[in-house]
C-alpha cells in the first residue's frame, strides 16, 4: 500500500493549492471563499522515486460559521487516523488565528510524523513571518508557497525521507465507476453503504459534494474505484461560480471512468436532467448503468416497475442498450446487482472482435441491406477494422463515407450489437475514405476468397512480335 499524506489547516489557508503543487495537477478546487473542500480528496503524488497517496480535507474549524463544521471537523479527524503522515497548513500571511492552536493540540496526540508548513511563504525576504509561529512550540517550520513552489523541494526531501519506496500503480484491471447525477439522487449515500462507513458527507441539502470523491473498494474479489461528483443542476440554476468548476469537474471525471452509475431519485420520477446527465457519460463513450435510487420510498404495485423502465427507454431512446436496476441506498435493495451490470457491461465495454469475425457481420449485413445510392452511385463498404475498446470502435473504409446516412450507420452498429453479443455497451463506428478495391459483394478489382485477393490476370499480347 502506498504511504498516506493528510494535508490539514484551517479554511483559506491554501490547503488545495498545496495539494494541486504536490500532486502537479489542478484536481482540487481552488477559490477564495472558504470552505470550498469539504470532504476528503485523494490525490496521487511522488518525489524521489517515492510514490504516496495525498489528502486534501475541508478546511478545520471549532463552531459556528456553516452548518457542515461538524461534518467538516469529523472528516478532518477521521483522515488523520488513516494518515502515515500529516501536513498542517498555516498562513504565512494572516498569521496566528485561535484555530491553528486547537488543531495542534489535536495533532499531538497523533503517532503518525506531522510537518508543520507556514504558507503563501514565496521569498526568502518573507521567512521572517515564520518568527509568530514558534510561539506554538513548534521546532521545524517549513516556509513554502503552494501557488509558486518556493520551498517545496526541501519540504518533500523532508517528507519522503523515512516513507518506504513503493512502486505500486493503480491496477489497469481496476474498475472505474463515476457515480454521477442530479444534486440529493443519492450518490454519496450509495458509495457510503458500499463502502460501509462514513467515508462522505450525506446531506439533504443539494450541491454537499463539490470535488470528485475517488474510493476503493472490494467486492466479491473484484477492485473497484468508485467517483462520488458534485450533482449536475440545469444551466440556467448553475449560479455560483464554485458550482460550476464542479460540474466541470463532475464532466471530466466521465472522462477518466470506464462505467457511469447514472442515479436517478424514483421518488421524483425521471426528469429532463437525468436525461442531460445520461447524455454527457454517452457523448464521452462511457459505459452505463442506469441506477434508479430511492425505490424503498416509492408506492408500487405490480406494474410500477415496468412503466418506469418504459418510461426511462422512452425519454433515454440512444442509451436503450443501458441496463437498469431499481435499488435504495438507504437499505441497500439491489446494491450488489448495481455491480453486478457493471461488471457486464465493463466486459463487453472491453470487448475486441476479430478481424475476420467484424468483417463477416459487416458482410452480412450489407448483403441483407445495402447501402442507399449516392448521387446514382452506389456508396461500397470496402473493408472494417477494430481500432479501439472501451468502448469498442470501428472504423469502416468505403468510396463516399461522408455520404452514409447517420440511419444505415445504426444498421451497422445494431448487426454488430446482435451477432457479437455487445448489447450493454456503447459502440462507434467512424467511416473513412480508401482508395482500395476490396468490396463485400462487388466484383470490381478481383473477390474476397479465403482473405485474399484473387485478380484476373491480364495475357501478354503477340503485337509486335
Amino acid at each position: 500500500m502506498k504511504p498516506v499524506v493528510v494535508i490539514v489547516g484551517r479554511p483559506n489557508v491554501g490547503k488545495s493549492t498545496l495539494f494541486n503543487r504536490i500532486t502537479r495537477k489542478k484536481d482540487a478546487i481552488v477559490d477564495d471563499l472558504p470552505g470550498v473542500t469539504r470532504d476528503r480528496h485523494y490525490g496521487d503524488a511522488s518525489w524521489n522515486d517515492v510514490e504516496f497517496t495525498l489528502v486534501d480535507t475541508g478546511g478545520f474549524i471549532e463552531k459556528d460559521g456553516d452548518a457542515f463544521s461538524g461534518e467538516i471537523r469529523f472528516q478532518v479527524e477521521y483522515a488523520v487516523q488513516e494518515a502515515d503522515a500529516v501536513i498542517i497548513v498555516l498562513d504565512g500571511k494572516e498569521g496566528i488565528s485561535p484555530y491553528d492552536t486547537d488543531l495542534i493540540d489535536l495533532l499531538r496526540k497523533v503517532s503518525a510524523p506531522v510537518f508543520y508548513t507556514v504558507n503563501k511563504i514565496d521569498s526568502f525576504e518573507k521567512e521572517e513571518n515564520l518568527h509568530d509561529f514558534y510561539s506554538l512550540g513548534i521546532e521545524d517550520l517549513y516556509p513554502v508557497s503552494g501557488e509558486h513552489g518556493y520551498g517545496i523541494p526541501d519540504f518533500l526531501d523532508d517528507l519522503v525521507s523515512g516513507m518506504p519506496v513503493t512502486s505500486e500503480t493503480c491496477s489497469d484491471s481496476m474498475i472505474k465507476l463515476a457515480v454521477v447525477g442530479r444534486p440529493n439522487v443519492g450518490k454519496s449515500s450509495l458509495i457510503n453503504r458500499v463502502l460501509g462507513e462514513k467515508r462522505l458527507i450525506v446531506s439533504d441539502v443539494p450541491g454537499t459534494t463539490r470535488d470528485s470523491i475517488d474510493s476503493i473498494c472490494d467486492i466479491n474479489g473484484k477492485t473497484y474505484l468508485l467517483v462520488d461528483t458534485a450533482g449536475i443542476r440545469r444551466k440556467k440554476k448553475v449560479k455560483e461560480k464554485l458550482e460550476k468548476f464542479s460540474i466541470i469537474k463532475a464532466l471530466r471525471t466521465l472522462d477518466r471512468c470506464d462505467v457511469a452509475l447514472i442515479l436517478l431519485d424514483a421518488e421524483q420520477g425521471i426528469a429532463e436532467q437525468d436525461i442531460k446527465i445520461a447524455g454527457y457519460a454517452h457523448e464521452r463513450g462511457c459505459g452505463c448503468v442506469f441506477v434508479l435510487n430511492k425505490w424503498d420510498a416509492v408506492e408500487k404495485d405490480q406494474t410500477t416497475e415496468r412503466k418506469f423502465h418504459d418510461d426511462l427507454r422512452m425519454k433515454a431512446k440512444f442509451l436503450s442498450f443501458a441496463p437498469a436496476v431499481t435499488a435504495s441506498a438507504l437499505t441497500g435493495l439491489r446494491v450488489p446487482k448495481i455491480f453486478k451490470l457493471a461488471d457486464e457491461v465493463y466486459k463487453q465495454y472491453s470487448e475486441r472482435l476479430t478481424t475476420g469475425q467484424l468483417n463477416k457481420i459487416i458482410e452480412r449485413a450489407v448483403f441483407s441491406t445495402e447501402p442507399p445510392l449516392h448521387k446514382g452511385k452506389r456508396i461500397k463498404i470496402y473493408y472494417t477494422s477494430q481500432v479501439s475498446s472501451q468502448p469498442p470502435t470501428f472504423v469502416c473504409f468505403s468510396n463516399y463515407p461522408s455520404a452514409i446516412h447517420f440511419s444505415y450507420k445504426r444498421y451497422l452498429i445494431n448487426k454488430i450489437r446482435d451477432e457479437a453479443g455487445l448489447d450493454k455497451t456503447p459502440l462507434r463506428i467512424i467511416f473513412r475514405r480508401r482508395t482500395g478495391r476490396i468490396e463485400f459483394g462487388g466484383k470490381k478489382g478481383g473477390k474476397r476468397s479465403g482473405g485474399k485477393i484473387k485478380t484476373k490476370k491480364r495475357k501478354r499480347g503477340t503485337k509486335g512480335r
